[in-house]
């Protein structure tokens, strides 16, 4: 499955923050700054990661709607992208 260019680019920086977030929290535990703190700030790497995940997976949902044969013949059936989302929900 091909994806557009903006999608790989918009999903490369969510990923960009998403390590920030897990740096962050590294270096609060380096720290020994407070648990709420850590939490707070781990829970927002894991929003990043789902959200990059269901942009991912709406991305190849939107190129099979437009392209099933060519969305099924390299692997990507609508039935496999529907399997990949519940893996995310």
């Amino acid at each position: 499955m091909e994806l557009p260019d903006d999608v790989v680019d918009d999903l490369r920086k969510r990923l960009r923050r998403a390590g920030g977030q897990v740096q962050a929290v590294e270096k609060m535990l380096a720290e020994g700054r407070e648990c709420r703190d850590i939490v707070t700030q781990l829970s927002a790497a894991i929003s990043a990661l789902e959200q990059t995940g269901f942009r991912l997976i709406a991305s190849g949902l939107t190129y099979c709607i437009q392209h099933p044969e060519e969305a099924e013949a390299s692997g990507y059936p609508i039935d496999e992208v529907q399997r990949l989302f519940t893996k995310l929900a």
